[in-house]
């Protein structure tokens, strides 16, 4: 009897030690699953990281700024590789927008295998923001000017180096279109062909629509004839801009006398005249100390009516002319500013009809 209770107290405790084994190899498996996942999340994160920082970046074009060559929707990689990417300019969380404040990192940009070029699509930091360099937001504008170009507009057309510049076809503007007596311009038919009305007035119709649509629509037969927009020069908008670049022009940005657009090594001069091209420049972006005294500059403690410019610069203007707050406004976009190049539209949101724009998903940009 004795014997048999202890065979039974055995086989009891050898199989608490078989669930208490099984316990712990599953517990194990658990642990060893769960650690899996953390490393490959964690993998994946900086794997994420290190393409973002170097390689590609997601953006998404917020406003209709660069239409119709880019639509309100497109989704965007932006290669880093192009031009180079920089290495990096603050400390903080990654993907949140979170930093340390005024803790400025010494950087530089590695190299890349083409420089920025004439009419290339870029991705830069808004120069004006007051958050630093690589925080700044994202703007996303066209090179119309490179470093050493001189840059012009007369009856909104734009001049870089004597020479009007060749119109995309993607290029949108505003139109005054006169239509015949007692006939109508239907909004309908003017959207259908790619156009948008935005006022009209007894027969006249302003109209931001692409060259192409506009050729089309002189040959409406209630069409009676079709002009560019363009502001008189007496008309001061500049003035009302909160830009010094702008306020410094007298007139609008249909009207801009010629400027070069700056360069590294450039040496220029400062005045009264002058002060608004270079405002930002010299202490914004060059980080100098500026004191104004009469029609006198003092630079870093030294007065003087000389700066030689530090790095080169960009003009950068959005592809709808007259829909489109660039550096008409603001001014010239510093390289150390530049983000990367538009690259390719991997995805496009339709917005007004809810659906994607599969036409235009894995199209190339420039």
């Amino acid at each position: 009897m004795a014997g048999k209770k202890e065979e039974t107290s055995k086989k009891q405790k050898a199989r608490r030690q078989a669930l208490d084994q099984k316990a712990r190899q599953d517990n194990t498996r658990a642990k060893s699953w769960a650690r899996e996942w953390l490393d490959a999340i964690l993998f994946a994160a900086v794997a994420a990281l290190i393409i973002r920082a170097l390689f590609l970046e997601a953006y998404r074009i917020p406003t209709p700024s660069m239409e119709s060559t880019l639509l309100t929707g497109d989704f965007l990689l932006v290669s880093k590789m192009h031009y180079g990417a920089r290495t990096p300019m603050t400390v903080g969380i990654p993907f949140t927008g979170v930093y340390i404040q005024n803790l400025n990192l010494p950087w530089f940009r590695l190299p890349g295998f083409m420089d920025v070029r004439r009419d290339d699509i870029l991705v830069f930091n808004y120069p004006v923001d007051d958050d630093a360099v690589s925080q700044k937001t994202n703007y996303i504008k066209r090179a119309v000017g490179i470093a050493g170009d001189t840059l012009g507009i007369r009856d909104k057309v734009l001049y870089v180096n004597g020479e009007p510049e060749t119109m995309e076809e993607t290029y949108e503007q505003q139109y005054i279109v006169q239509v015949r007596e007692r006939l109508r311009l239907s909004p309908s038919k003017v959207r259908s062909s790619g156009g948008r009305v935005l006022q009209s007035s007894d027969n006249r119709y302003r109209i931001n629509m692409t060259g192409e649509v506009a050729s089309e629509m002189t040959g409406w037969p209630e069409v009676d004839d079709v002009q560019p927009f363009v502001l008189p020069v007496t008309s001061n908008d500049f003035a009302r801009q909160p830009f010094t670049f702008a306020q410094g022009f007298s007139g609008n940005y249909h009207h801009m006398p010629e400027f070069v657009v700056p360069f590294e090594g450039q040496a220029v001069t400062i005045s009264d005249e002058t002060w608004h091209l270079y405002a930002d420049i010299v202490t914004r972006y060059e980080d100098n100390e500026v004191i104004r005294t009469d029609d006198l500059f003092v630079i870093n403690g030294d007065t003087t009516d000389q700066y030689t410019v530090q790095q080169d610069y960009y003009f950068m203007v959005g592809d709808s002319r007259d829909n489109s707050e660039d550096s008409r406004f603001w001014g010239f976009v510093p390289e150390d500013h530049i983000v990367g190049r538009a690259w390719v539209i991997y995805f496009s949101w339709d917005g007004e009809r809810f659906m994607p724009r599969f036409r235009r998903m894995l199209n190339r940009i420039n």
